[in-house]
């Protein structure tokens, strides 16, 4: 009965070291083979496709161990020796390679060169080592302890970086000291070193001041650039919100403000052959109301929720106030207005006020639509003289605009067009759509009726009843009695010619408010002689 008699074992070796997993089986005398991180390295014993590979030992004795020269990182597996017609396998065994790191590369080397009193971190990086290296800084030969330590894995997911930060504000008395980075791992334990010297030099250094600090907008100011260096000063540079400044070459300046010069910071650089020296400064200029966002008119379906947003910028600090047109309630005094689960009586105008106390105020107006079913609005009651032109309006002032408008009455439908003495127009304004239900002529019974308007769209329908009233006139009567008083002068002193103007005129107000032929007939019988 075959038998695995000596098995592998975990290792650890070091890149470039040979390393040999025992395998020994007794009583076979079948294949042999062994597994890579499950991948098969072949049955032969000196197998192929793997230069530094072979099996070691007498088969017949049962030996198959498998050694591997020169290991390299890609070595580090997991193994197994596997007598495949004897259904065997052994142990697995983690062969661990371990890489000494490369040497260290301090940032800025040999020679740093350091502002003073810039505080500045020291960097040695130890790459390529598994395990990642241990890092110590010495400063002088003293060890340091403040250094900050990270690892990173590189890309074979193997191998690692070390990066170690050490923190310091170089002074005078830096200048010309070495600083030491030793690293080492498993390995490498003897360790790796790189040494840096530090060089500490001057740039200038920079006082900005302006007078007067507070000014409104319009007034002058003067920046003054005080500075020291060693070596000498070379130059003076100004510039305004990045923007270089090309008259300007000395130590101060002098401009007249405006708001810009509250956020766009006026800048001095001064240098010298070590460096320069940026500062800047803002002047606190005070300025009305000025506008950096516009708000968006919106338009949203009813439920949905609205969000108006306006950006203002003054000095002293501004208030912000939203209300909306017709109404002084405020709604918010942020930058933001929410409006939740918006209505169609949501829909409007809206003002985002900014007030910069005793500056000045300024505003914006912006719309709000809202989508529903139509609003339609009109007069409940409207008016016509009997037996004239008649008119009923119905005003649909909705979004969307109406896909229809209908006029229902007695047992009549109409929405475009004519019947008999009923016709409908529509006409757009900028308050919306007029749907105007036209009579040709109006009758009795059409003051009985109830008159319906109603405007369909996407969102739904809406609906308006209106009645038709009479509207009071001049009588038939009144008329009549009055062409009799008349007709009885118009032949005294009075020519044909304005006698008949003056009857024609009669008769055309009694066809125009009455269409009365019997009072027509009344007037000829009695008064026609009177213009014989």
């Amino acid at each position: 009965c075959p038998l695995m008699y000596g098995q592998p074992l975990d290792k650890v070796v070091v890149a470039g070291q040979s390393v040999t997993l025992p395998c020994v089986i007794v009583g076979y005398r079948g294949m042999v083979q062994w597994t890579k991180d499950g991948l098969a390295l072949g049955g032969e014993r000196d197998l192929p496709g793997w230069a530094r590979y072979s099996l070691l030992g007498d088969p017949a004795s049962g030996e198959h161990s498998l050694v591997i020269e020169s290991a390299e990182l890609g070595d580090d597996a997991v193994y197994e020796c596997q007598a495949t017609q004897a259904g065997l396998r052994s142990h697995r065994a983690k062969l661990t390679v371990l890489v000494p790191p490369s040497d260290p590369i301090v940032e800025g080397g040999p020679v740093v060169r350091l502002k003073a009193h810039t505080p500045h971190n020291l960097t040695c990086r130890a790459s390529g080592a598994k395990p990642a290296a241990e890092i110590t800084w010495y400063r002088d030969g003293e060890v340091m302890h403040s250094a900050i330590y990270s690892k990173s894995l590189m890309e074979d997911g193997k191998r690692e970086t070390a990066v170690s930060l050490l923190p310091m504000v170089p002074e005078d008395r830096d200048s010309g000291r070495t600083y030491t980075c030793r690293v080492l791992n498993p390995a490498a334990p003897a360790g790796r070193q790189t040494s840096v010297t530090i060089n500490v030099q001057h740039p200038p250094s920079v006082t900005l001041s302006v007078q007067p600090q507070t000014v409104m907008e319009g007034a002058k100011v003067l920046f003054i650039c005080s500075a020291s260096a060693n070596p000498e000063i070379t130059g003076y540079r100004w510039s305004k919100g990045g923007i270089p400044i090309s008259e300007a070459n000395g130590d101060s300046l002098e401009v007249t403000v405006d708001h810009s010069y509250f956020t766009d910071p006026v800048s001095c650089e001064v240098s010298n052959s070590v460096g320069s020296t940026n500062v800047s400064t803002l002047v606190d200029v005070q300025f009305g109301p000025r506008l950096l966002s516009e708000p968006k008119p919106l338009t949203v379906d009813t439920g949905m929720d609205a969000a108006f947003t306006c950006a203002w910028t003054g000095n002293p600090p501004l208030t912000l106030a939203w209300t909306k047109q017709g109404s002084s309630v405020v709604l918010s005094n942020g930058n933001t207005l929410q409006l939740k689960a918006v209505t169609q009586e949501d829909a409007g105008t809206y003002t985002c006020k900014a007030i910069v106390p005793r500056i000045g105020v300024a505003e914006r107006d912006v719309t709000l639509t809202v989508n529903g079913p139509p609003i339609i609005t009109a007069d409940a009651t409207q008016q016509a003289v009997k037996h004239s032109k008649g008119k009923l309006e119905c005003l649909v002032g909705s979004s969307p605009p109406p896909d229809k408008i209908m006029w229902t009455f007695g047992d009549m439908n109409l929405s475009s067009g004519s019947s008999g003495r009923f016709s409908v127009q529509t006409v757009n304004s900028d308050r919306g759509v007029v749907s105007s239900l036209i009579l040709s002529e109006t009758l009795a019974q059409d003051f009985q009726m109830r008159y319906n308007c109603t405007a369909w769209n996407r969102f739904g329908t809406g609906t308006v009843l209106v009645t038709l009233k009479e509207q009071g006139g001049i009588s038939s009567t009144a008329i009549v009695s009055s062409a009799k008083l008349i007709a009885p002068f118009l032949h005294i002193q009075t020519t044909c010619a304005l006698a008949t103007i003056i009857y024609t005129y009669l008769i055309s107000t009694l066809i125009v408010q009455f269409r009365d032929v019997r009072v027509l007939r009344l007037l000829f019988s009695d008064q026609y002689s009177t213009f014989s």
